[in-house]
């Protein structure tokens, strides 16, 4: 039969008039420090989530969700396309070249992702057109050798439209006068920004030029593909590469831009585990609030246990006084965060605006706003979490009470 009588006590204790002030502000501050902590825990993690999913979101624009290439460069891309057309979840393919080269202007140079793209094609798997600050990506002609440039590019160098450029391949010509690398030069047709990483680092041609470049007539490196859904695409792109055989190659979004998302989940995870210390010191103030308790209580303890109270009801008494301090500092914690996680954004927007300030400036942050995602997933493992923390801080002090014995404890009692 369940006891309710420890339950009783403990719970009558957390009520009572401490004679002593401290404990009970000892109490008070193990209760706050583990809604504090609690609520630091939601409100970070969803911001965490909140800027994977912004980066995410920002780089696929432009990156396209997956890539099927050959160990050759492929002649035939349009019977390819046509081939993949079917494939479940796909929505587009369009052909590209791509290749690293350096960039120079005006005595700058700057190292580049090369891409020749079709720009009737590529609007299909990118959006990289929507995202254009000058010029068009139907500028990009064959035999005219224009170039688009990301906006970080374009503003390191001083470049704007109209301007020439050399592209530099890590490659070289030999001829009769010489060896030399391969070099061309370009006009500025379009400036883009898509507010992330590709900013700083992609350039796009067309694919006619890009052919003559790279010195393969007629042919592709592979082609870019979109589907319905960018975190099923994954799945989709292998299942792709299986079907077409072995002399097609399978790459998705994942794998060309896993290090970044990699570091942006090892971060919230470093950053979890850190926060969780306000977490752990809560639960020792938890375990020092119950031992004061235990030591001011001593009197009280030694009379129950005459009066026929077990060693494991006393446990129970002080259990219950400091798992439900605990539990009420992460019921309190946990409301508090869901509530901040989800009116972060506006709370700052608005904060911005009445002081005339702005926490990430544009010209250093590719994200000027604070992005947050609430997922109840993150919620339910901080309360766990320090749920059980809180009930593990209480056997101690709790062990410790249950051996006071009443005969010592009652000679000395006044």
């Amino acid at each position: 039969m369940f006891n309710t009588l420890p339950w009783y006590i403990g719970l009558r204790y957390i009520r009572a008039k401490r004679r002593n002030g401290f404990i009970a502000f000892v109490s008070l501050f193990a209760f706050f420090g583990m809604a504090l902590g609690v609520f630091a825990l939601i409100v970070v993690l969803s911001v965490m989530n909140g800027f994977d999913l912004e980066l995410k979101k920002r780089i696929l624009r432009v990156i396209p969700h997956g890539f099927i290439t050959t160990a050759e460069p492929l002649k035939d891309w349009q019977g390819l396309s046509s081939q993949i057309q079917y494939q479940p979840n796909l929505l587009a393919s369009a052909p590209f070249i791509e290749g690293r080269a350096l960039l120079s202007y005006g005595g700058g140079v700057r190292g580049i992702q090369l891409e020749g793209i079709l720009p009737e094609e590529e609007a299909k798997v990118s959006e990289v057109s929507r995202y254009m600050m000058v010029g068009h990506m139907d500028y990009l002609q064959p035999g005219e050798y224009g170039i688009v440039l990301g906006s970080l590019i374009a503003r390191s160098l001083g470049l704007t439209t109209g301007d020439r450029v050399t592209i530099t391949l890590p490659v070289v010509s030999v001829s009769p006068a010489g060896i030399f690398p391969r070099s061309k030069r370009f006009r500025v047709v379009g400036v883009f920004e898509v507010g992330a990483q590709v900013d700083q680092s992609l350039a796009l041609i067309h694919i006619a030029d890009a052919q003559k470049l790279f010195r393969i007539p007629g042919e592709v490196h592979g082609l870019r593909l979109k589907f319905d859904n960018i975190y099923t695409a994954p799945a989709s792109i292998q299942q792709m590469g299986k079907s077409l055989g072995d002399g097609f190659k399978a790459k998705d979004w994942s794998q060309t831009q896993g290090s970044l998302f990699q570091a942006v989940k090892m971060e919230k995870t470093v950053v979890g585990l850190l926060l969780s210390i306000i977490v752990a010191v809560a639960a020792f103030n938890i375990v020092t609030s119950l031992i004061m308790m235990v030591a001011e209580k001593r009197s009280d303890i030694a009379v129950l246990r005459t009066l026929g109270l077990t060693r494991a009801s006393v446990v129970q008494i002080f259990m219950v006084q400091g798992s439900v301090m605990g539990v009420a500092g992460v019921v309190f914690g946990t409301v508090f965060g869901i509530l901040g996680a989800n009116y972060l954004s506006p709370l700052m927007t608005w904060v911005e605006s009445q002081f005339g300030f702005q926490v990430f400036d544009a010209d250093v942050y590719f994200v000027t706003h604070l992005p947050s995602v609430w997922r109840p997933e993150d919620t339910v493992l901080v309360s766990i979490f320090a749920t059980v923390l809180s009930i593990l801080a209480t056997i101690y002090p709790a062990y410790r009470a249950s051996l006071i014995a009443p005969a010592e404890a009652l000679r000395y009692d006044t």
